[in-house]
């Protein structure tokens, strides 16, 4: 029998996988985290941001959406960053470099995108953390929501939901990068702890673990990664398949990622319970 998207699924489970906004809508109730992962490319520009200091700005809408409001001054400080492969802060990854954070000339920067960026603006609707995760940060983002759980003397249910690509017709198309993704991150939380795991998040956590070898060549192969390759965009790809290099955790506070980290911010996340 076809499902809603509205629809509970996986409520027996602490750690629970689904795809796109559809896909959240039924695992996020009674989530108490939820972890948003667009390995190519929002999670990991938002991790590579955060960790030099830059406040991101997910846009909910579309880029032409985002040009206009910054041209009507919508954004007040902020600035709306540019496309993939313009220069300066963008939506690349590899845009995500100390020296052009140095010459962004605000401190938070709007950053739109097809995927993730939509998908955060609704994760923020269920009112409990939202992570932005990534190859790159998967074990401190599991750490993070093992010593949440600590700090609140519960455990708080896990949403896990993969952006994917979105097709000309608004479908969700299958992106590897982002299974293997969540799959590394299902895997961390496990040897922390947190591994009651719905059949869907184990069955992504089995990819991760039994392909953790050829991540390199997964990414690059994938349907994603050959777009890009032929945008002359192969920087993106190598940074986003480096596995545990960043100990930074962006958290979205106030629908701002903000690095979890800072004392006020943990003050303010904590409210959320």
């Amino acid at each position: 029998m076809p499902l809603s998207p509205d629809q509970p699924t996986q409520q027996r489970y602490e750690v629970r996988f689904d795809w796109g906004r559809e896909g959240l809508r039924s695992i996020a109730h009674g989530a108490g985290v939820i972890v948003v992962i667009d390995a190519i490319s929002f999670t990991t520009t938002v991790e590579m941001g955060v960790a030099l200091g830059l406040e991101v700005q997910p846009y909910e809408g579309l880029r032409h959406e985002a040009e206009v409001a910054a041209a009507a001054g919508e954004f007040s400080d902020a600035r709306l960053a540019g496309r993939r492969g313009d220069p300066g802060v963008s939506l690349s990854p590899s845009s995500m470099t100390e020296q052009n954070v140095a010459d962004f000339g605000a401190s938070r920067a709007v950053v739109p995108s097809l995927n993730g960026s939509r998908l955060t603006a609704l994760a923020a609707t269920h009112g409990v953390p939202v992570l932005a995760a990534s190859l790159r940060n998967r074990t401190a983002v599991a750490r993070w929501i093992f010593d949440y759980q600590q700090r609140i003397g519960r455990r708080a249910m896990v949403a896990i939901v993969a952006a994917g690509e979105t097709r000309t017709d608004e479908t969700v198309r299958f992106a590897v990068e982002d299974l293997l993704t969540a799959g590394a991150v299902i895997d961390a939380l496990g040897k922390v702890g947190v591994d009651a795991c719905s059949p869907e998040a184990a069955a992504a956590c089995a990819a991760y673990t039994g392909l953790e070898r050829g991540i390199r060549h997964m990414f690059t192969a994938s349907v994603s990664g050959g777009e890009l390759l032929n945008e002359r965009q192969g920087d993106d790809i190598a940074v986003a398949y480096q596995t545990d290099v960043s100990t930074t955790v962006p958290v979205l506070v106030d629908g701002v990622y903000v690095d979890a980290s800072a004392h006020e911010v943990a003050e303010r996340v904590a409210a959320m319970r």
